[in-house]
């Protein structure tokens, strides 16, 4: 099976003592964020586990636990994007990111890692000009440790609509122009190009618009064949993306995006952080009265470990 750890928080940035806590005890608890009286245990033991995803803007707090990770699999998908502090306050520097990718990917091998720039928001700062001279000069400096970007652009859900009023959809005009600069900077740079939101009309332009995280990708990252007998999508009629089980939560990354779908207010967050406990077995808090605690239903995915690429 799949763990994730980064589609509700940033694990690796914040989290990563938590982390390691859960690798060294075996297990890990998940509360339901719709039912949360219901918590689920995963198991996490490279017998049932063939991949761990993880999803940061920050990798560098989980560098130097790579060796004592090395007999999962793993497939990173780290985020680079051209904005500053005022859209992405505690990201930090896009250099010691980009350093840190090299790392990962010396490591762990090309295969191993993925890039995204995404969303992609445009006003009056952030123009179309400016993303695709930020693509441009990002993906110059990763040629060679990636062979796969996602882009995307912004996703206007109700929660993030009611905190931040201010940001606006891009206008069709310009996602055009912008997928198709992309389009033709990824391939100078060796590199496939997918989109990672809701404009599939976009394939009318050459853009792969069925999903950023496929099990192909899992596949990659661990060189041999994964034989998923339920395949859950993300978002059905959305993309094709593979919904792997993520052990985070909302509500508790400290990047404090202002384009975050994942966090609440600012408030909320940091009072979840105080709950936290890198000794606990869930993320947020502790196994309280009432909960319900399940064993998930694990198995390897695993057909061999004989190459496939």
């Amino acid at each position: 099976m799949i763990i994730n750890t980064g589609q509700r928080t940033d694990i690796p940035a914040f989290y990563s003592e938590w982390f390691m806590n859960r690798i060294r005890e075996g297990f890990v608890y998940v509360r339901n964020p719709y039912n949360p009286k219901r918590i689920t245990k995963f198991l996490l033991n490279p017998k049932v586990v063939d991949v761990l995803g993880f999803c940061t803007k920050n990798p560098r707090p989980m560098l130097k636990h790579l060796d004592e990770i090395k007999s999962f699999g793993q497939f990173w998908y780290v985020s680079i994007t051209g904005f500053g502090r005022d859209m992405e306050p505690h990201v930090p520097p896009k250099e010691q990111v980009i350093e840190d990718f090299k790392t990962l990917s010396k490591t762990l091998g090309s295969h191993a890692m993925a890039w995204r720039y995404t969303p992609i928001i445009v006003n009056e700062k952030y123009t179309a000009e400016y993303h695709i001279r930020a693509f441009e000069k990002i993906t110059s400096q990763l040629e060679g440790y990636t062979s796969l970007v996602a882009f995307g652009f912004l996703d206007l859900y109700p929660k993030l609509q009611k905190l931040h009023p201010e940001l606006k959809d891009a206008d069709d005009e310009s996602k055009i122009r912008i997928a198709q600069a992309f389009l033709g900077i990824a391939k100078n740079h060796h590199m496939r190009l997918r989109l990672c939101s809701k404009e599939k009309w976009l394939s009318s332009y050459g853009i792969d618009v069925d999903g950023c995280m496929r099990i192909e990708d899992y596949e990659r990252s661990i060189q041999a064949k994964l034989n998923v007998k339920k395949k859950m999508e993300a978002r059905k009629s959305y993309c094709a993306c593979y919904l792997s089980n993520d052990i985070g939560a909302y509500d508790s990354c400290l990047h404090l995006c202002r384009y975050c779908y994942a966090n609440g207010s600012e408030e909320e967050i940091r009072a979840n952080y105080q709950r936290h406990d890198p000794h606990s077995p869930l993320l947020i808090g502790h196994v309280e009265e009432g909960d319900v605690i399940h064993d998930a239903a694990q198995e390897s995915y695993l057909d061999s470990r004989i190459s496939l690429f």
